[in-house]
């Protein structure tokens, strides 16, 4: 592979863009060039057959449905032109390239015809004809000569690449939703396949890859990459999927260009229209949309979740509707050869949320239980902000696999990559930061280890999961007739339904007894019913709830309230904790009611009610109905080093006890020295004016060591009233 050939040609292909600028936005250079550069190649590949392809297609009769196979042997690729135009003769009528050119696209095969149509290419031809820059641009690439002897199809699948980083840096806006930064697929895909290297360097190994939000290909690229570097007669073929059109064209003919099955590359969107249904896959990545909101599919995945469970991609559970990055993690899990078959790995690109986004029970805190408590998971490693070209926000891979070697399993590793940065000479976007090759190889190294050490943590699956238990405590009531109770009776709606009169009678009637406490709901609950009766001649049961639960107040020194013999709860009261699970080793089930009634997690909560909750609140207790067991992954917090800060007297020390004549902006009172602006608005008090004479220093000093002047004002602070600031050679100042 020369590098020369692929610089030059990167460099004249991007030269076009001299033409287009003005017409075109420098991130809009892509929808011309990408797919012009796509069909100079396809020309040159297909000349030597082309004369071949026209003369079988010209035999062939009207008739025949199924052309392509006889004309895809005559063109001796997996695609075909019938066209009889060519870059070359479409410059020979400068008057008529639009029509030929579009004339030229049509006759190419369906695969290839597809790509072009996905980049809406049709649209650039008129935009380019309306400005008289077709046959500028034509013939430009016409001048390119990338023909397979003199361009491989390695070096050509390196000239596309660079032009589509190219273009996606220019497109910073959108870059992060369909561009990965290269180096960071280089990480991923180093974590990914570290543990393998002896597994893929046999003879004629073929392996499988997916990426389902497969964007502009780099993943695979990057991928088909690694495994041809390590095993020159190795083959990974790579399937994608892409729902953006431009994308997925752009990645389709970078497979076509590398001579690799483009077929493979689908379009569509992964959680509803599945291009790879009943398909496992050795290896699994993918970088989706961040915090994506999936409400236009939401009826079929929920669908499928609930008809299908487990047997379906979503039987853990639906996360909340803002945020499907879940999904894809479900997705690809599903896609996972099995044990039997040899197992899988799967590496996938997140933002914080999924660490710990969802309480105990719910949809996010669910999968998470299910990936652990399978022993699953892997490893989270934590990456810098500000790697993505659309946001600065700190990202995490989480690597998944079915085959965990026997030193990983049952743990999960955590990896702080936070600080292996280096500072990029030029922002693009929000990307001000790359990972060097060096820190690459350390953290591929540090992974790979899988020891403890100040940037690594391993932790026991069960070590991430808790038990929410919900903490009642009883509820205490005394019941008093005050003009707030009385008021709260007036604006209750079942009060409101009795006609006006008797509302007020009933409250002139409550009123005549003011001032009356009850400490018991019989008692109260009497004495209403007496009252109705009195006003309305009847005592209904609702009424009398209604205006019982008006009377009624908290009091901490009353009795508790009961129901058949047991304590009522306080919902104000209530309160929630979290406990650490049992160091003990689970398997996953959906139904967790046998594992919370089991004498170690009983035991669990028992000790921390003991130890945590009933020295300060000796009537509480759990409810055991409504305990749940959660799943998060702190990993911020297993990395926290606490430095505790510096005492105000060291700092205060640090500004101001210096030199006399460098004390610029220091002010001295007799307990500390302050700011200049607390000293003024202390001086303005003392004072009662706006205007604040400072005496000198030597007066100041002195009238302080004197301690005449002081106050103890509010009996907790002496204030100073000799306050100075020094300024070397100033005279005594005042403020307004």
């Amino acid at each position: 592979m020369s590098n020369e050939t692929i610089n030059n040609h990167s460099a004249f292909i991007w030269s076009v863009a001299d033409l287009l600028r003005g017409v075109y936005k420098q991130s809009e250079y892509g929808r011309v060039i990408l797919p012009l550069t796509v069909l100079r190649r396809l020309d040159c590949v297909l000349e030597p057959t082309k004369p071949k392809v026209l003369e079988v297609a010209d035999r062939l009769p009207e008739y025949l449905e199924n052309r392509a196979p006889i004309l895809m042997h005559a063109a001796e690729e997996s695609f075909y032109n019938t066209s009889k135009h060519t870059f070359n003769s479409l410059l020979a009528d400068p008057d008529n390239v639009a029509p030929n050119l579009r004339n030229y696209i049509a006759g190419f095969s369906e695969s290839a015809r597809d790509i072009i149509d996905k980049f809406d290419f049709d649209t650039q031809i008129d935009r380019l004809d309306q400005h008289n820059l077709l046959y500028l641009v034509v013939s430009k690439f016409a001048d390119l000569n990338v023909r397979p002897e003199v361009v491989s199809n390695l070096e050509m699948g390196y000239i596309y690449e660079e032009l589509i980083r190219k273009f996606s840096e220019l497109s910073n806006e959108t870059a992060g939703e369909h561009f990965t930064p290269r180096e960071v697929i280089r990480l991923m895909v180093n974590l990914l396949l570290a543990d393998d290297d002896e597994l893929l360097t046999a003879p004629g190994i073929v392996k499988t890859m997916l990426d389902p939000a497969c964007g502009t290909g780099g993943m695979l690229a990057v991928s088909e990459e690694y495994l041809r570097h390590l095993n020159p007669e190795g083959r990974l073929h790579v399937y994608g999927q892409e729902l953006n059109a431009e994308t997925y064209a752009t990645c389709r003919s970078d497979m076509l260009i590398k001579g690799l099955d483009a077929s493979r590359i689908r379009f569509g969107n992964s959680f509803d229209n599945d291009q790879h249904p009943n398909r496992r896959f050795d290896y699994l990545l993918a970088n989706p949309p961040f915090g994506v909101e999936w409400k236009m599919v939401a009826n079929h995945i929920r669908g499928e979740h609930k008809t299908k469970g487990f047997a379906g991609r979503f039987g853990a559970g639906t996360p909340r509707i803002n945020d499907g990055s879940f999904l894809f993690l479900q997705h690809m899990i599903s896609k996972m050869k099995r044990p039997e078959e040899g197992g899988a790995r799967l590496a996938i690109v997140f933002n914080g949320s999924p660490l710990f986004t969802g309480a105990a029970g719910s949809g996010e805190s669910e999968i998470r239980r299910w990936i652990i408590e399978n022993d699953w998971l892997e490893a989270v490693v934590a990456l810098p902000d500000q790697l993505f070209y659309n946001t600065g926000i700190s990202t995490y891979f989480w690597v998944v696999t079915n085959r965990k070697s026997p030193q990983r399993r049952g743990k999960v590793q955590l990896i702080d990559a936070r600080e292996s940065w280096t500072k990029m000479r030029k922002s693009l976007g929000n990307k001000r930061k790359q990972i060097s090759d060096e820190q690459i190889t350390d953290l591929t190294r540090l992974y790979g280890a899988f020891e403890e050490g100040p940037r690594c943590k391993i932790f026991p699956n069960e070590a991430f999961g808790f038990l929410r238990i919900t903490v009642e405590r009883p509820l205490r009531l005394r019941w008093e007739i005050t003009n707030n109770t009385l008021a709260a009776i007036a604006a209750d709606k079942k009060v409101a339904k009795l006609p006006a009169p008797a509302q007020q009678l009933l409250v002139d009637k409550l009123r005549t007894h003011q001032g009356a406490d009850y400490r018991t709901e019989k008692t109260v609950k009497a004495f209403v019913r007496y009252a109705l009766v009195s006003v309305i001649g009847e005592k209904p049961t609702p009424l009398v709830n209604a205006i019982t639960a008006a009377l009624a107040v908290r009091d901490p020194d009353a009795p508790f309230i009961t129901a058949r013999g047991n304590p009522k709860p306080d919902p104000t009261l209530r309160d929630y904790e979290n406990i650490p699970l049992p160091t003990k080793r689970v398997t996953h089930e959906t139904d967790t009611t046998r594992r919370l009634n089991t004498p170690e997690y009983q035991t669990a909560i028992n000790d921390y009610l003991e130890a945590e909750v009933h020295p300060y609140v000796p009537d509480a207790w759990h409810d055991p109905t409504k305990t749940k067991i959660g799943y998060e992954i702190p990993l911020t917090r297993h990395f926290y080093t606490y430095t505790p800060p510096r005492p105000l007297e060291a700092a205060y020390s640090e500004r101001c006890q210096q030199p006399e004549a460098a004390l610029a902006s220091c002010w001295i009172t007799s307990d500390a020295w302050i700011s200049p602006s607390a000293a003024r608005a202390h001086c303005r008090y003392r004072s009662g004016t706006k205007t604040c004479t400072v005496p000198t220093f030597e007066a100041a000093s002195a009238t302080l060591r004197s301690g005449a002047g002081r106050s103890d004002g509010s009996g907790t602070r002496r204030w100073g009233l000799a306050i100075h600031k020094v300024k070397s050679g100033s005279r005594p100042v005042s403020w307004m």
